[in-house]
């Protein structure tokens, strides 16, 4: 497969103010992959692998003094091999179970600079809350599911993939009906790389499915570690809740019955600082940061990966598979999903969406993210543009905001005179930050 975050390990590989670097993003998302493909393939020398889960003796490297070249050193002798700075990778798996390495990489950065560290994991934030991280000593990057692009070119249509991240143009009905085709697999496949391999070998979207089940599982399975910060049957249900709730308004009370609104709220906050799924609270435009106005008590939700939610959700496969409008499929929710994910993978780090104030009031739309140091409306929808009714409220409203985009599975039209764009969903990801 090849993974947009290669660029950005290149770029940090390269840069003449290099700190050790740490992978973060929900377990399965190809962190461990990822690294280790880009280390093979542009390293001179040996890629160390130190996975500090799968071998929890070796935790006692970083219990005494951490000085660089003394853990180096022990490195050396555990790994029956020599780590050359300048011409190898170290690579720090699973740094997530031993906190003191994570304190380490301070060191690795002051007295041996010219050693190429990353580190991954998952469940970051936990260990990191008993330990301080230093500031300005290593570096962050986010890992995600493969966005649409990744997936046709793991899928093998690389001239797919060129078409959707090209600057938005309007395509041929053929090419257009294709790509909308496309999108209704990626749907059902979704971006684990496991599912995305699994459905590139057969071809049959079946196995992908079956790998979703084995996920689930695994989601499931390491909810213990998230204890005794919260309750685990709790979690269960709001991890299956939150699927089916894509697309609405977050209520606590819906998300598990017979557990506490702070129990509740407990879990949901677990999973969203375990990039499992990801809250998406109101907020106005009327002005930047979005975050400034962000609503703590008004949001929504998306989670990881959609081929996930469609499992968790509870939907057949092959549910609605004869609906032409990829926006009526799960009542809408799946393209909500889809275009959320979309703009997540496009640096959008932070989502939010508008709901109008007003008593009684049901105007909202879908997405608010900025584009050029402008903010931009996304509407989620197959109507006309006469029918926007949310979306030229909000523009009429906040004059600030020039241009909104309408994502439908109708080809690719401009409204100038309306300041809309009208973007197939295909296009989604092309809205990066």
């Amino acid at each position: 497969m090849i993974r947009n975050v290669t660029q950005q390990l290149v770029s940090w590989q390269t840069q003449s103010r290099r700190k050790p670097l740490i992978l973060r993003g929900a377990r399965q998302v190809g962190k461990t992959w990822a690294v280790k493909d880009f280390g093979a393939g542009h390293f001179r020398g040996a890629v160390h692998v130190v996975d500090l889960e799968k071998h929890p003796e070796w935790h006692r490297i970083f219990d005494g003094d951490l000085t660089a070249k003394r853990m180096l050193s022990e490195l050396e002798i555990l790994l029956h091999t020599r780590i050359v700075p300048g011409n190898d990778l170290l690579f720090i798996d699973e740094i997530q179970s031993c906190p003191r390495a994570i304190i380490a990489l301070r060191y690795f950065y002051e007295e041996c600079p010219e050693l190429h560290v990353i580190a991954a994991g998952s469940l970051l934030e936990f260990a990191t809350r008993s330990i301080s991280l230093h500031v300005g000593r290593v570096q962050f990057l986010n890992v995600a599911p493969l966005d649409f692009p990744e997936f046709l070119r793991a899928t093998g249509k690389d001239t797919a993939a060129d078409v959707v991240a090209a600057p938005p143009a309007r395509q041929s009905d053929l090419v257009h009906q294709t790509l909308l085709d496309e999108v209704r697999r990626y749907m059902l496949v979704g971006g684990m790389p496991e599912s995305v391999a699994a459905y590139a070998a057969s071809g049959k979207i079946r196995d992908a499915a079956e790998v979703h089940v084995e996920l689930a599982t695994a989601y499931r399975q390491d909810f213990s570690k998230y204890t005794p910060h919260v309750n685990r049957e709790c979690l269960t249900a709001v991890f299956g809740s939150v699927a089916k709730s894509v697309g609405r308004q977050i209520k606590y009370s819906h998300l598990a019955e017979g557990f506490t609104h702070p129990t509740i709220k407990r879990a949901f906050d677990l999973l969203c600082l375990a990039q499992v799924i990801h809250r998406v609270p109101s907020a106005s435009p009327s002005g930047l940061p979005l975050g400034a106005t962000a609503s703590a008590r008004n949001f929504k939700a998306i989670m990881v990966d959609i081929g996930l939610m469609q499992h968790l959700s509870g939907m057949p496969m092959d549910a609605d598979s004869s609906q032409k409008d990829l926006l009526a499929i799960h009542q809408g929710a799946m393209a909500e999903q889809f275009v959320g994910q979309e703009l997540a993978a496009a640096g959008h780090s932070e989502l939010h969406y508008w709901a109008r104030e007003a008593k009684s009031s049901s105007a909202e739309v879908d997405f608010l993210v900025v584009v050029n140091g402008q903010i931009c409306p996304i509407e989620v929808k197959s109507g006309a543009a006469g029918r926007l009714r949310s979306l030229r409220l909000l523009m009429d409203t906040y004059p600030n905001c020039r241009t909104g985009y309408v994502l439908s599975c109708a080809p690719y039209a401009e409204s100038p005179e309306l300041g809309l764009v009208f973007l197939p969903l295909y296009y989604a990801g092309t809205l990066r930050a």
